[in-house]
């Protein structure tokens, strides 16, 4: 595995490479990113692996500082999955000062995790914009569980530029919890109850048909965890799948929740 730290080695990486399936990270490697990996390896005849914590897309400075790290794991497991290229660059190198940066995604993405987190996605569609104009890869490689992060990636970068951006399963654990980084960052307790909200949601997707008024069923159900588990829900939505509207229907749908269990915020949707 070839390791790379600036953009001078990048460049000269990129120019000996033209089919770079490309998986961005923020590190603290778990299945998740693993199954993202596998399905570049697939498709793809170089696979290159960028970690980088990238603090324009936190807007909470202590959520930034608190973000899971373990660089020294990561080269493991990846060495491990015989990863062509990982990226390691320093903030100046993905931003330098010459650098134009997006100031606001659109009205209309206002919603979900962006009503909730300014500046979030403005962060992540500028670190991804310069990610893909330095390595130019012909596939990206997205999870599912960050699926607004995905449907806003997709209809900006490929606009832009000549790649696709794929959308890869969302990798749970045993009992249905959607594997994150920030999981890492909750004790044992906390997981389970984690672990037991996914479980009531799942049953909720499935059995929308036979509810009569969605939304009265979802601020219910709101209600019901947060009084249940001591938990904040910022949302929890039903959503259409293809362009984010709201929904009453559980074709091309999706229900999304965010909450905060203690001080770990998590998201996810089914």
């Amino acid at each position: 595995m070839k390791v790379i730290i600036n953009n001078t080695q990048l460049e000269k990486i990129i120019k000996l490479n033209q089919n770079i399936g490309f998986v961005p990270t923020m590190g603290s490697l778990h299945k998740g990113h693993i199954s993202l990996i596998k399905e570049s390896k697939k498709k793809s005849k170089k696979t290159l692996v960028s970690i980088f914590v990238n603090p324009k897309q936190f807007n909470d400075k202590k959520d930034f500082i608190n973000y899971p790290r373990n660089i020294n794991k990561d080269k493991s497991i990846l060495k491990n999955l015989k990863v062509d290229f990982l990226y390691l660059p320093s903030a100046k190198e993905i931003f330098p000062k010459s650098s134009k940066l997006i100031k606001k995604i659109s009205k209309k993405n206002q919603i979900l995790c962006a009503k909730f987190r300014k500046g979030h996605f403005e962060g992540v569609l500028n670190v991804m914009d310069r990610l893909t104009y330095l390595i130019n890869p012909r596939n990206i490689f997205m999870g599912e569980k960050d699926y607004q992060q995905f449907y806003i990636v997709k209809k900006y970068l490929e606009k832009k530029y000549k790649t696709n951006v794929i959308l890869c399963k969302t990798i749970r654990d045993k009992n249905g919890l959607a594997l994150s980084s920030r999981n890492k960052l909750l004790k044992k307790s906390e997981i389970l109850k984690a672990q037991i909200i996914a479980k009531d949601l799942r049953k909720i997707k499935s059995n929308i048909k036979k509810i009569s008024n969605i939304k009265t069923e979802l601020e219910n159900k709101k209600k019901e965890l947060e009084e249940k588990f001591s938990i904040q829900i910022q949302y929890l939505e039903l959503r259409n799948k293809i362009n984010l509207d709201l929904s009453i229907k559980k074709q091309n749908s999706k229900l999304f929740v965010a909450y905060y269990l203690n001080r770990v915020r998590l998201i996810d949707n089914f």
